[in-house]
Parts: structure tokens; C-alpha cells; sequence
């Protein structure tokens, strides 16, 4: 379990962590969301002891970081696929962690394994794609068979196939009784591998709970139809609380009414429907609504115009 209480960081004038508290519970994936610069980073960081809060406590299992007997045996950590001397093997540089560690050489072998490295353990680091080297990561994360495991954006670089194998493995450490916390910009794989999500915002948590409950929480269900008569449609369906969206292809997104009472507003209009659908609200969607105040770097439309 990760528990962080009142956790704060300010670099000069910069908040960076504003007393966030929240809870990892073993058992589950727990995606942690936020924009650039709303403090992921730093909060992973100092979780795992690389960042000293300026007030609050994170501790994993009970206990500091820096206070665990056997730190990688505890605590998998991915911050930086790339840290890793590039004149190394893959293997050597596993090898190292683990000698330093008392893990045995077996292990090495093992999260090799794991991870889909065989064919290049033997090759120095500094030639690795940057896929080859979030695999590598994520083998050193793994090598003390750790009950808590803290990846940021671990699927930076892999391939469809790497995706999977990342999905997979996240979903069975969690279904191993391990604690996963997992940062991602990947809005769609995140609704396939978070059981639960924190989302962080300019230092601030701005949710934290189960995925469905934050995205039901702050989007809305809509009916799409499809017709031939849309300003008829229209017409039947509007009142008080009805949000209504036309699309250029026959399409209307109606907001504030069930499929059913759709249906039969239609046929009581004489208006024949060739398609009715249920949109329900998505992570992105709602990662956008939550976020919408808490963007420090936002981009801007560029007009064209003549060239100057």
C-alpha cells in the first residue's frame, strides 16, 4: 500500500505539491493522471525517496522509503527507462542491481524473460530503441519481485504487441495481491488497465476513485439517432434540460432524455429513426472536464495567414 498525507514540494516559488493526500490500495491498478507540470513526477519522486517533501509523509507499507530493510525487494520503481550506463549490457546492468542487492543471478534471468529481452541481453544499452529500453526498465522494476510497483508512463516506445504484454502484466501484479500505480498520457489504455484513478492538478488531487465512478461523475449519458428529418427530430425532443448537438451526416447527439423517451417522442412526430445508440462518457472526456482549470501549458491555435 501507498499512503500519502498532506504531501507538499515547492521548488522557489513554485508549488508543485499542494498537501495532496491519497491512498494505493494493493489489488488493484491505479492510474495517476494529470497534465505537464500538475506534480506526478514529483510526488512518484518523492514516494520513493529522490525528492524530499517540504512538509506531509508518503510512505509505502507503513514505512519511508528510506526506511525500508531491502528497498527494491519492496518497491518496483520505472521512472526513467533510459537510466542506464549505455556501455553496459542489458544483462551486466541487471546483474549489477541485483549483486548489490543479494538477489541471485537466476533472477536476472528470469525478469530477462519477463520483460521479452533474450535476443538482447547481450547488447550494450546505448544501442537500444526506446522501447528496448522501458522493457529494460520495467525488468529492473521487477527484479526484486517487489509487492509495490510504481511505473511512469511505463509504454513509452513499445509497439501494439509490447502494449499488450504491458497490459497484461499490470493486470496480473494487481491480481497478485500487488499494489500498482501507474502513470500514462494514453487516455485508451488507461480505461483498459486502471481499476482506479487519481487525477492530479496543478498540485491539487482533483479525483480520486474508482474509473467508472470519476467518469460517470462529471460527464453525462447522451442518446445518438440517426434520421432523415432531423429538424422535425429536433422539434419533438426539445424542453427544459435537453441539450441537443446536429451532425453533418443526419446524426443528433441528444443529451437529457433516455433512449426510450427518444424513441417515442420520435414516433409520436412521425419521424423514423435508422440508427439509436447510448453514448456513455469517456476517460478522456472526462480528464479534459477535470483538467479544464489546472493546464499550466496550454496550446494556442495558430492562425495562417500570409507569410511575413
Amino acid at each position: 500500500m501507498i499512503r500519502a498525507h498532506a504531501l507538499t514540494k515547492r521548488y522557489g516559488d513554485r508549488l508543485a505539491v499542494d498537501g495532496v493526500d491519497f491512498t494505493v490500495q494493493p489489488g488493484k491498478v491505479t492510474g495517476f493522471l494529470g497534465p505537464n507540470g500538475a506534480g506526478k513526477s514529483t510526488t512518484m519522486r518523492m514516494i520513493v525517496g529522490l525528492d524530499r517533501p517540504d512538509s506531509g509523509t508518503a510512505e509505502v507499507n507503513g514505512r519511508r522509503y528510506r526506511d525500508l530493510d531491502a528497498p527494491l525487494r519492496e518497491v518496483g520503481v520505472l521512472l526513467d527507462g533510459r537510466a542506464a550506463a549505455k556501455g553496459r549490457t542489458a544483462y551486466k546492468h541487471l546483474r549489477g542491481i541485483a549483486a548489490t542487492h543479494g538477489i541471485p543471478a537466476s533472477r536476472v534471468d528470469e525478469v530477462i524473460a519477463l520483460a521479452g529481452l533474450e535476443s538482447a541481453a547481450g547488447r550494450r544499452v546505448g544501442g537500444f530503441s526506446l522501447g528496448m529500453g522501458q522493457r529494460l526498465g520495467i525488468a529492473a522494476a521487477m527484479l526484486g519481485d517487489p509487492s509495490t510497483v510504481i511505473l511512469d508512463e511505463p509504454v513509452n516506445g513499445l509497439d501494439p504487441d509490447g502494449i499488450m504484454w504491458m497490459r497484461s502484466l499490470l493486470r496480473r501484479l494487481a491480481a497478485e495481491g500487488r499494489t500498482v500505480l501507474l502513470s500514462s498520457h494514453l487516455m485508451g489504455e488507461m480505461t483498459q488497465t486502471a481499476d482506479h484513478l487519481i487525477v492530479i492538478g496543478q498540485g491539487s488531487i482533483l479525483a480520486d476513485g474508482p474509473l467508472r465512478e470519476v467518469i460517470d461523475g462529471v460527464t453525462h449519458e447522451s442518446v445518438r439517432v440517426r434520421t432523415r428529418d432531423v429538424e422535425r427530430l429536433t422539434s419533438a425532443v426539445a424542453g427544459p434540460g435537453v441539450t441537443i448537438t446536429t451532425g453533418a451526416d443526419g446524426t443528433v447527439d441528444i443529451a437529457g432524455m433516455g433512449a426510450e423517451q427518444v424513441a417515442e417522442s420520435a414516433a409520436a412526430a412521425g419521424v423514423v429513426l435508422y440508427e439509436v445508440s447510448t453514448i456513455t462518457g469517456s476517460l478522456e472526456d472526462a480528464y479534459l472536464a477535470l483538467t479544464s482549470g489546472a493546464v499550466d501549458y496550454r496550446s494556442q491555435t495558430l492562425e495562417m495567414g500570409a507569410p511575413r
